[in-house]
């Protein structure tokens, strides 16, 4: 699968990786979902892991686009695209899925059978998947954890608002969600951004 689209506007990617799967291969079975919701983090953004440099964590965020970069926050892991050629550090969180194979497994993960909150939120999409740090600077065209094509989403059921959990650049609008998705990690506000 190739992945080169990625390796330029950060905003752009962010809005294109929108209805594209997103899939895990473990020992335990295979799990995916498509991707409703996702967050832009650029080089120069203050709320950005990269923005001071690269560390031994956010190292995956300077590699190859198309690569993963997973880190642990928390008691969560969460799984960025990265979006730019090796040396810039930008990347797209991915925020939640729509849950989509493996939903027994899924369910086994997170301890609920409740589909809309598998995947409402990076870390439980991440539980739900069974991805972890062995997957970060994976890259996404061929490995266990991989994206390929799910469906269209057309540039009207895009909605934009403002980044959810973060202390800088919270003004940003670099939230984009299929405006009508039930299983977003959080709903949209009613005076939502149009994209």
């Amino acid at each position: 699968m190739n992945l080169n689209w990625l390796d330029g506007d950060t905003l752009a990617s962010a809005r294109r990786l929108l209805g594209w799967r997103l899939l895990c291969d473990t020992p335990e079975g295979r799990c995916s979902g498509i991707i409703v919701e996702t967050e832009a983090y650029t080089a120069d953004d203050p709320a950005c892991h990269a923005s001071r440099g690269s560390t031994p964590r956010n190292r995956a965020m300077f590699g190859p686009s198309g690569h993963a970069y997973v880190y642990h926050i928390h008691r969560w892991f969460c799984v960025n695209v990265v979006t730019r050629p090796p040396g810039i550090g930008e990347a797209v969180l991915i925020r939640a899925l729509e849950p989509e194979q493996g939903l027994d497994l899924m369910s086994e993960r997170r301890k609920t059978s409740q589909s809309l909150l598998l995947c409402a939120g990076p870390g439980r999409l991440c539980s739900a998947l069974g991805i972890g740090m062995m997957h970060n600077e994976m890259d996404l065209s061929t490995g266990q954890l991989r994206l390929e094509p799910g469906r269209t989403v057309v540039d009207e059921d895009i909605a934009a608002t403002a980044r959810i959990g973060i202390s800088q650049a919270v003004d940003r609008p670099w939230r984009f969600c299929v405006r009508d998705s039930p299983f977003l990690s959080r709903r949209l506000p009613a005076a939502n951004i149009a994209a």
